[in-house]
């Protein structure tokens, strides 16, 4: 695409507002989806969380991995089977989860960020205890619900100038691995750290009142009205455990959560410095 030097202009003078607002804030990103599966996406993300660290914004990227998760255990030979949209985890794939996502899911990503200019120190939830877990439901094994977080790994790497890169695999007090919920923990980690804004890239424009018409989207929704649109079914399936995170996080501090479309190039851009903005925020009240 084509963009005169005026508009191009135009576009950073728009941005500034936002910039200012945002900069030396914690802004905490959670990535997953069809944005980590398709490379183009997937270079598109890093170059925006890139283009805010260097304009002095705090960013915090958490991510999951299941399509990759998914294909290491075919190869393993292990069969993947869920209960209430959650993996069910025995020890061993508790052990091929960190693997994929701490190994190699977490460490492409810091590489690709260092590539795009960034610096970034790759992260998981058992470094530092950062993220402590119990078992969330004996069925599903070592799936963990979060105890605790340990916010001070997060806010010493901050401090040092790097961009946290946090895979979502905890421990509990025995040492034990959990394979936890991406949205969860990103949810958490925002209250945590009291952040700015929660980000949540989902694969779909965000809360729609109508789900076969995107033209129904919902820019703006309050805890009240979210609950009441999980209760009359309008929010639903699979958007249920993300809505309540949204929702959790709010209640837990952070200002401002966002659910955003990740297959749109430049997202998360769209959505923190332009006054269009993209997906639905959530806020306490309105």
């Amino acid at each position: 695409m084509n963009i005169c030097n005026k508009v191009r202009a135009e576009i950073l003078v728009n941005a500034l507002p936002y910039i200012k607002s945002y900069s030396g804030k914690i802004v905490v990103v959670k990535y997953g989806g069809n944005a980590m599966v398709n490379n183009e996406l997937k270079n598109s993300v890093m170059e925006d969380i890139v283009l805010m660290w260097l304009v002095g914004i705090k960013v915090v990227l958490v991510h999951g991995g299941g399509p990759e998760i998914s294909n290491i255990l075919e190869k393993f030979g292990k069969e993947t089977k869920f209960i209430d949209g959650l993996r069910q985890t025995d020890k061993e794939t508790a052990e091929i989860v960190q693997m994929v996502l701490a190994g190699k899911v977490n460490k492409e990503l810091v590489n690709l960020i260092q590539v795009k200019g960034g610096q970034a120190i790759g992260l998981s939830g058992v470094d530092g205890h950062m993220i402590l877990a119990n078992k969330k439901d004996e069925r599903l094994g070592y799936v963990g619900d979060i105890k605790k977080i340990n916010a001070k790994v997060i806010l010493d790497v901050i401090e040092k100038g790097y961009i946290p890169i946090i895979s979502t695999v905890g421990c509990d007090e025995n040492g034990d691995i959990y394979n936890i919920n991406a949205d969860t923990v990103a949810a958490k980690i925002a209250g945590e750290l009291e952040a700015e804004s929660f980000i949540n890239m989902t694969d779909i424009s965000g809360i729609l009142k109508d789900k076969d018409d995107a033209s129904t989207l919902i820019p703006k929704i309050n805890i009240e009205e979210a609950k009441s649109l999980m209760n009359n079914g309008t929010i639903y399936g699979g958007m249920i455990p993300k809505a309540e995170c949204c929702i959790n996080a709010i209640n837990w501090g952070v200002k401002k959560v966002f659910i955003i479309d990740g297959t749109i190039p430049h997202a998360i851009l769209i959505e923190t410095l332009t006054d269009e903005g993209i997906g639905t925020m959530f806020v306490k009240e309105n």
